[in-house]
Parts: structure tokens; sequence; C-alpha cells
């Protein structure tokens, strides 16, 4: 039961961290579009995008939920990551609108739409 547990943490630990690389990378899109910051922002926008496909080949999920999993009956939202059961529950919704809104306004200031960087 001991190695289980820890199992679980170390999984948990490991999917948070990636999530938070991830989340920094989006929120870091509009910032850096912001910033006249254009190469980077589009770097990191393949960054975020290899993970789309990494879920979308795993059916919408992260391998590290299917891994976390082996460990818990659990199945909450929030069973395989440290976030809040809210963030948990509206991570894809609430990071996927931010991911486009981000990339809308990297493609507006890279189209010269917005006028130059501030």
């Amino acid at each position: 039961m001991g190695d289980a547990v820890a199992a679980l943490r170390a999984v948990k630990l490991l999917h948070t961290i990636v999530w938070a690389v991830f989340a920094g990378c989006i929120l870091a899109i509009p910032a850096l579009a912001a910033a006249g910051r254009l190469g980077t922002a589009l770097v990191l926008v393949a960054v975020v995008a290899g993970e789309v496909v990494v879920l979308a080949c795993n059916r919408g999920a992260c391998p590290l939920t299917a891994v976390a999993a082996r460990y818990t009956h659990d199945r909450r939202d929030n069973f395989d990551i440290y976030l809040p059961l809210w963030l948990a529950r509206h991570n894809k919704r609430l990071f996927g609108s931010l991911y486009v809104a981000g990339c809308a306004y990297l493609a507006a200031r890279w189209a010269g739409w917005l006028g130059p960087p501030a």
C-alpha cells in the first residue's frame, strides 16, 4: 500500500510540473507577442501544439492519467494532479481558450494588424 501511495504522489507531482510548464507556455504566448518576441512566441505555440497532438492521440487525456490510475481507484477530476478540483475539471476548456486567444493575438501581431509592439 505504501508503495502505491508513493508512486501516485510521484506521478501527481510529475503531472503537475508538466501541466505548469504547458500552462506557463500558454500564458507566455500573448505576453511574448505583445513584447514583439514573435519567434519565441511561435516556438511556444509549436510546443503546446505538440502536447495537443499527444492528448488527441490519447483520447483527450494526458498519458500520465493512465499511469496514476494504476495506483488508485479515485477518479475525481484531480486524482492524478495537484490542482484544485474546479481547475482540473475546467482545465482543457480554460487553457484551450487561452491558447486559441493567444494564437490569434500572435497572428494579429505577426500580420501587423495591431501596430508595433509596446
